[in-house]
Order: C-alpha cells, then sequence, then structure tokens
C-alpha cells in the first residue's frame, strides 16, 4: 500500500548525504541530517533542513551508534531513514531497529541483509540457485586441514571476510606458506572493522574483469535490472573508475551475467535497490562475487545510462508505489565516474590530509560534481578519503572518455593532495581507450601512470596561476583600500 514520506532521517555524511538532500527536496521530502562535531559546518549540515549532533569516541563511532541515530529519528518526528552508503547501509540489526520503531528503511529487510551481507551464506544461497561461483573453503579451527583444503583447489587464493567488503579484510596468499599469514591477517582485519573474524578463501582469478549488475525489486520476487556497470579500475580491491555499460561485453555473456543477476535478487525476494557483483575471469567464466544491499557509489553511471533517478526511485518504493515494468527502462549511451580522493598514488594511496582552500569543479553542462566538499573544510583521516565524484556521459565510450578528461583538467582541490592526476592519466593511456581493462591495471601501469617530476619552478607557477583563479583571490588582489583608491589609476 502506498504510503507519502514526510520527513527523512539521512544516517550518513558528506557527498551521499547531499545526494539524497537534493534528490528528496524535488520529492518534498524534509531531510534530518546528522554530524559529529567535526563536521558541524560540512554542507550536509547547510543544505538539509535540519540537523542534530550526534557524539561518539570518535567521528565514525559516532555514525555506528544506532540507539543514537534512532533516538535522533524518534526525536524530529522522522517517518523514514536513508542509510545512504558505508557505515550501517548493510546493517541487519540498524534496519531492524527502524522497522522495530515503526518508520520506513530505505532499503532491503532486514532479514536480506542479513543473508546476502554474510559473504559465506550469501555464495551457498548462490549455489543452491544456480548461480555459479568460484571454488572455496571456509577454514575450521584446525589450520593444517584448512590449509590441505585450500591447497585442493589451488593458487593463488583469495582470503576474505565473512562480513566484508570495501576491500577490508582481504589478502592474497600465492604459495601455501604464505597461506596462514594471510589468513591470520585477514581475521584480525575483519575483527577490526566487521567485528567478526569469520574468513574463507576461494580461488583468486588473474587479471579478472569486475562487472556488476543494478538490480530493482519490489519484495514479492518481482525483479528488474538496470543495465551493468564496469568496476575494473581498483587500487587495493577498492574501486576507482566506474563505467555504465560495460566495455565490449560479448552480447551473450552480458545476458547470462544479467540473468544471473536477476535470478539471485529474485530468489532472496529483494526490495528496494541493490547490486550483484561477478568476476570475470579472462577465458569468460563468471562467478558470483557478492551482493550489495544498499545504494553503490557508483550509482550515478546508471542513472545517466538509464535516465532515472535511483534515489527518487528508492525512497518512491520504500513509500510502497509500483515497480517500474522492464520494458520502461530504456538504456542508451555511455557513462563514467571517477572517485577523486584524498591520498598520494606515488606513495601506494597513502591518505592525505589538510585544509581545502578551493574546491573548482567543471562548469561543463555534460559534467556532475559530487561532493560534500566546502572551501576552508579539513580533511583528516576520521573518514573514508573520497572526497568526490565527477560524472560524466556521451552518445559513445571514446565521447565520454574524452569528456571526463576535459572536466579532470578543468578541476582542482587545493590544499591537499588528491588522485586527480592519475585519473586524467588513466583517461587517455592506450589500455583504458582500448578497453583493454582489468582489477590488476594499475598496478601493471603503475610506472607509466606516475606523475611526472615538475622542476621547482614549473610547480611555483603552476600553483599560482590557480591561486590567480581563485575568485576570492582576485577580490583582494584587485580591491583597492582607502585612501589610495581615490588616487584614481597610478603606478608606483
Amino acid at each position: 500500500m502506498s504510503h507519502s514520506l514526510r520527513r527523512l532521517l539521512i544516517a550518513n555524511r558528506g557527498e551521499i548525504a547531499c545526494r539524497i538532500i537534493e534528490s528528496a527536496r524535488r520529492l518534498g521530502i524534509q531531510t534530518v541530517a546528522v554530524h559529529h562535531r567535526l563536521d558541524h559546518r560540512a554542507r550536509h549540515v547547510t543544505m538539509a533542513d535540519a540537523a542534530e549532533l550526534i557524539d561518539g569516541e570518535t567521528p565514525v563511532a559516532a555514525h555506528l551508534d544506532r540507539s543514537q541515530l534512532m533516538a535522533v529519528a524518534q526525536r524530529t518526528g522522522c517517518d523514514a531513514v536513508h542509510p545512504g552508503y558505508g557505515f550501517l547501509s548493510e546493517n541487519a540489526g540498524f534496519a531492524a531497529d527502524v522497522q522495530a520503531a515503526g518508520l520506513t528503511f530505505v532499503g532491503p529487510r532486514a532479514d536480506t541483509i542479513r543473508l546476502m551481507g554474510d559473504k559465506i551464506e550469501a555464495r551457498g544461497f548462490a549455489v543452491r540457485h544456480g548461480v555459479p561461483v568460484s571454488p572455496s573453503v571456509t577454514p575450521t579451527q584446525d589450520l593444517t586441514q584448512f590449509v590441505a583444503a585450500a591447497g585442493a583447489i589451488g593458487f593463488p587464493l583469495l582470503i576474505k571476510a565473512a562480513a566484508g567488503g570495501g576491500g577490508k579484510g582481504m589478502s592474497i596468499a600465492r604459495t601455501p606458506a604464505e597461506l596462514a599469514a594471510s589468513a591470520a591477517l585477514a581475521a584480525s582485519e575483519a575483527q577490526r572493522y566487521f567485528g567478526d573474524s569469520r574468513i574463507y578463501a576461494e580461488r583468486f582469478i588473474e587479471r579478472p574483469r569486475h562487472i556488476e549488475v543494478q538490480v530493482v525489486g519490489d519484495g514479492r520476487g518481482r525483479v528488474i535490472h538496470l543495465g551493468e556497470r564496469e568496476c575494473s579500475i581498483q587500487r587495493r580491491f577498492q574501486k576507482v573508475i566506474e563505467e555504465a555499460p560495460a566495455v565490449g561485453l560479448a552480447e551473450d555473456l552480458r545476458q547470462s551475467i544479467i540473468e544471473a543477476a536477476v535470478k539471485l535478487a529474485s530468489a532472496a525476494h529483494y526490495t528496494n535497490v541493490g547490486t550483484v557483483e561477478f568476476i570475470v575471469a579472462p577465458d569468460g567464466q563468471f562467478y558470483f562475487l557478492e551482493m550489495n544491499t544498499r545504494l553503490q557509489v557508483e550509482h550515478r553511471v546508471t542513472e545517466r545510462v538509464c535516465h532515472l533517478d535511483l534515489v527518487a526511485l528508492q525512497l518512491a518504493l520504500a513509500a510502497g508505489q509500483a515497480l517500474p515494468e522492464q520494458d520502461s527502462i530504456v538504456l542508451s549511451g555511455h557513462a563514467i565516474e571517477c572517485r577523486i580522493c584524498a591520498e598520494d598514488p606515488e606513495r601506494n594511496f597513502m591518505p592525505e590530509t589538510g585544509r581545502v582552500l578551493r574546491a573548482v569543479a567543471p562548469h561543463q553542462s555534460w559534467a556532475q560534481f559530487d561532493s560534500g566538499l566546502m572551501d576552508g573544510q579539513t580533511v583528516g583521516t576520521s573518514f573514508d578519503p573520497m572526497l568526490a565524484k565527477l560524472i560524466v556521459a556521451g552518445a559513445s565510450r571514446q565521447e565520454a572518455i574524452e569528456r571526463m578528461s576535459q572536466a579532470l583538467h578543468d578541476t582542482a582541490i587545493l590544499g591537499v593532495g588528491t588522485n586527480l592526476d592519475l585519473l586524467g592519466r588513466v583517461m587517455t593511456h592506450p589500455a583504458f581507450v582500448a578497453g583493454r581493462l582489468h582489477t590488476g591495471f594499475l598496478a601493471e601501469h603503475g610506472s607509466e601512470l606516475r606523475t611526472p617530476t615538475l622542476a621547482d619552478e614549473e610547480r611555483s607557477a603552476v600553483l599560482l596561476a590557480a591561486a590567480m583563479a581563485s575568485p576570492p583571490l582576485r577580490r583582494l588582489i584587485d580591491d583597492v583600500a582607502e585612501p589610495y583608491a581615490q588616487l584614481g589609476g597610478w603606478r608606483n
């Protein structure tokens, strides 16, 4: 039964909170933002209709405090909660809290999040429904037995956290000697990031592509898809550049992957928007990787080719409106997204910190700059290093690449180091342009993608030119203080 949503708590921060506020505002839904004291001047706080302070030993702890978030939702009269991505977006307990309080959770049911969030359970579910998975083994207390079972699968092996995601708790073991150490490391990271030390090992596919399918379900077994995305440009198992549709994918393979995704989501009686992810081996065999029961960072590229607002669709479905018909979805064009992160690609993508002196977005109508940044904002290590996303679309992949190159050239973030230069060089790399993509692309072409060394004079000239382009600085330069302004045009 359809009902209207009046007031929405956004249990998140940064660019995704701003993104949700934009769609909610267009739909006439009021928004309530939450923020740690370090975020009190953040853009999402100023954009929302209301903002509430949340406390914690760390900023992340504050955003993971389920009881505090629920208290805010009830105190401010919210009737729905949107978790965004990250933080509590795939926490079954939080979804259950929201539902138990009589509020609407903008996402799937708690039992679905619990099923698909446990990577071991999800793999078993996929197998039972005929979706291919790579060979794997789950460790027992007997390490010797685990090593023997893993060896039977064949090396190299990828060790993963059962409750993991985002590249956390993952490592590669290429020999039996490395397996015990890799398993111990993965278990330790899994416990630290997810509070669950369970891990498993699966065969590591060399040079795979990472393909995912955007699915939308009504919770009663009917599921549609909004096409697939290419997410093969990664660093440390985390995505950096995404595209829609996938690059040069054979039509029969594309259809098989989409059918597997829809089958899995249908079997899970999936509700709302989600993503089924696969790896594709060089020989064309594909394997289920995981299902993300939330909105993805890269949802914008799908929006640009299916011409829908996915956050608005999430809110409509949460309000009980009908799922669109598959025949009504028309995919066209090509879209690319680059994640702009505060990190140094020259130092193994180490996080960068600093104060944002100036953030300059591209001005073209076909470029979209999603950001929670404000001039003067301090970027620390409390949150994920992603600062912004740059999205472009074109009639073809070639046009999208050309537009992204131009948009990256016209984007600047002064005061904190970013990966902008690296992204620009990827766009013009012959292998990327030719579509020769795999998850080891950045490592394979690392030496070719390094930043050219600038002489001190060149670096000073570049920084001066960027600073002179800043309107606030130009005003300071051009404004002449009294009494000198009354002397007219003069030179000394």
